[in-house]
């Protein structure tokens, strides 16, 4: 990366870990309310569908052509999808980018789990888990020719965080981390340690 561009990406992240609001983000004990997802595949993913088999994991990433995402969903694939396919769980990615965009990222990797496009940003929203790009990410973005709302599809200057939410049957969070830093992401420990719990835990 050009040390121009470098130094608007590392002042861009730096902003968002100084000012982020984790008082607003999705937390454990919230209730997740109704919501609905488009697959790459056209299919249309409802809360109540995806908490059929069991507990269910969202992953918010920025876009199919995020280089962090590129490293952090594969490994996501290889680490974790196949331990929570044991466990009963469904895993879902997601970002606000158009599905007919973000199906590259799902055939680039071989993908075993689920992608889906969040219309609008309309749950990233819900969840608190949005930035806005700042004005030198902005005039960059622009000037790039291929400003990031025409990548997305979405039109906007708007992403989420990356994210990570452990949603049990009963559609309440067990866990949450949100990073504002986008190059950090959720590893897959905690995630499992996460979806482990709500097996283990007894009865209300």
């Amino acid at each position: 990366m050009p040390p121009a561009a470098l130094k608007i990406n590392v002042e861009q992240r730096r902003l968002l870990v100084e000012t982020a609001d984790h008082a607003g983000f999705i937390k454990a004990g919230d209730r997740v309310e109704s919501f609905q997802l488009t697959e790459v595949g056209g299919a249309q993913l409802t809360l109540h569908e995806l908490l059929r088999k069991g507990p269910l994991v969202l992953i918010f990433f920025r876009f199919a052509g995020c280089p962090a995402c590129n490293i952090a969903l594969p490994y996501y694939n290889r680490f974790l999808a196949p331990e929570l396919e044991r466990l009963g769980t469904t895993l879902v990615g997601i970002s606000p980018q158009v599905p007919g965009r973000l199906k590259e990222i799902k055939e680039r990797h071989g993908l075993d789990f689920l992608i889906a496009s969040d219309a609008s940003n309309a749950l990233g929203r819900r969840f608190g888990i949005l930035y806005t790009f700042d004005e030198p990410s902005r005039r960059a973005s622009i000037a790039s020719g291929n400003p990031i709302g025409e990548v997305t599809g979405t039109g906007t200057f708007e992403l989420p965080m990356p994210a990570t939410i452990v949603i049990g049957k009963d559609a309440v969070v067990r866990f949450a981390d949100v990073s504002p830093d986008w190059l950090v992401r959720t590893e897959p420990a905690a995630v499992l340690a996460a979806v482990r719990s709500i097996a283990t835990a007894p009865a209300a």
